[in-house]
């Protein structure tokens, strides 16, 4: 017993979990707070990402904790079996993936949502006018009317299936809540193009249309949507007897970062009566740059948008986003009445649409906090530079690639992605971005685009510089010579090479 007194985390005498020492529990708070802030400030001293050794996977695999451990040990066990073995996206050489950076400023806002611990599923309080005030700043950045809503949700995944939702309601009514698809609902049909992000088609599986109800229309050269062949097929199914409902629209693609032609395509869902969405996972944030924001011409057509601050936004992970261009269709959608979520003229309960009525959670974190932090003390000029800075960045990898002989460029750069290869074989250039990541010199990772493998650079960082770009390229030389040569011997390199 003594032993949990003495524990800081735990106020044993009352039932409550507030610590019993809070002079103690600061003093230990301070320094997870200082380490932390230190991590982000000398992350270029360690190694972008480390495999996992196998007896720091077994250290965490313990029996369920039914005892306490004092705070202080919890601590060392994350810091020395969890924090160092992270996905590395921290780090301003970590470019496999579209993942953000995060920031300091970031990391604080969400210390600070969770010691409020509020729930903005619903209700009158202030954490709920900093998310509506967000969407009223994207409303306005989008080009949306007044009436249009939002929600934040965990990703563009959630967004883009809360979305297909909206035009399902939209098409059939609010009945199919209650009915179903039905028949009506079995001849709906979805359209994006092949290059279109995996999660669409989940969408529409969950959603309970089935994967064969989206139709994948063919891109162009530039990887952007074929309108005349999307054109053609909804003819087509039109005529088969099918109901064209939805249109997913790509503002980056996954692969190599393509913008399909977004007024294009809404001038088409105008005609055709079809509801137009837009995935823009991270490109729509390039609206946050005077120079890129012309490259989404059109999107304020839309009638409706998802994206992640999360990404090109730098905001710490998650924080996915939903506008919808007609907000009593958003609503009608997912409201739910329920005695327990009356409202009220006035009191806590008061506050009337609440988010719960615009998507399926009923509790939700505070992701808007850090969202709100990041945009108020950077700015969005300043973040706008930031994102114009990581497409610089890539062109500038696309002229290192293209001056090196034993380097060929795969897809056109577009954005913030460079798909390239080694001169080699599939099987080759699959090594070198293994070798690579296990060096924790760079995290790059692969795609296929027309039957090649791809070394894929997605710079996505505002960390990110010049001498990383050159770190990789010369990396994927080294190692490329030495899987061409035989020598597959792979040492990871003291910390200075970083």
């Amino acid at each position: 017993m003594n032993e949990i007194i003495r524990n800081p985390q735990a106020d044993v005498s009352n039932g409550s979990l507030d610590p019993q020492d809070w002079s103690e529990f600061r003093a230990l708070a301070h320094r997870m707070l200082d380490d932390a802030i230190d991590g982000i400030a000398g992350v270029r001293a360690r190694p972008v990402w480390r495999p996992i050794p196998d007896e720091v996977r077994a250290a965490i695999r313990t029996d369920v904790p039914h005892e306490a451990t004092d705070l202080a040990e919890v601590y060392r066990e994350f810091s020395e079996h969890v924090s160092p073995y992270a996905t590395g996206n921290v780090h301003p050489r970590f470019m496999g993936w579209v993942h953000g950076g995060g920031t300091a400023v970031g990391m604080i806002a969400e210390m600070l949502a969770a010691g409020l611990n509020a729930n903005l599923g619903g209700r009158d309080h202030m954490p709920i006018e900093v998310e509506r005030q967000i969407v009223e700043w994207m409303r306005g950045l989008f080009g949306f009317p007044k009436e249009a809503s939002g929600i934040f949700v965990t990703g563009t995944s959630m967004a883009n299936l809360m979305a297909v939702l909206v035009a399902r309601t939209s098409a059939l009514g609010a009945l199919a809540r209650q009915h179903g698809l039905g028949n009506d609902g079995a001849l709906l049909t979805a359209y994006a193009s092949k290059a279109a992000h995996g999660c669409i088609s989940r969408a529409m599986d969950i959603a309970g249309f089935g994967t064969d109800a989206l139709r994948k229309i063919d891109v162009d050269a530039d990887h952007r949507i074929d309108v005349a062949a999307l054109r053609a097929r909804i003819i087509v199914d039109r005529e088969s007897g099918f109901r064209p409902f939805l249109v997913t629209a790509s503002a980056g693609t996954v692969d190599i970062g393509a913008i399909d032609d977004l007024r294009a395509v809404a001038e088409l869902c105008r005609e055709e009566g079809i509801w137009f969405h837009v995935d823009g996972a991270f490109g729509a944030l390039a609206i946050f740059s005077p120079e890129l924001a012309p490259l989404l011409d059109g999107i304020a057509l839309a009638d409706s948008i998802a994206l992640d601050f999360h990404k090109w936004g730098q905001v710490p992970y998650d924080a996915g986003f939903l506008l919808v261009r007609d907000g009593e269709r958003h609503r009608q959608a997912f409201v739910q009445p329920a005695a327990y979520l009356s409202r009220e003229a006035r009191g806590l309960a008061a506050g009337s649409v609440w988010p719960c009525d615009l998507g399926p959670d009923l509790s939700r974190g505070f992701r808007a906090l850090k969202t709100w932090f990041t945009l108020k003390t950077f700015g969005i000029d300043r973040l706008g530079t930031v994102i114009a800075r990581s497409c610089a960045l890539a062109r500038y990898l696309e002229t290192r690639v293209l001056a090196e002989p034993r380097l060929e460029l795969l897809a056109p750069v577009n954005l913030n992605i460079v798909c390239f290869r080694y001169r080699a074989g599939d099987a080759v250039n699959r090594e070198i971005v293994a070798d690579i990541q296990e060096s924790g010199i760079a995290a790059p990772s692969g795609t296929t685009l027309d039957g090649r493998f791809a070394i894929r650079a997605a710079i996505v960082n505002h960390r990110t510089a010049e001498t990383d770009i050159d770190a990789l390229v010369s990396a994927v030389l080294e190692f490329g010579a030495k899987r061409s040569d035989g020598l597959i011997e792979v040492e990871a390199p003291p910390l200075a090479r970083q």
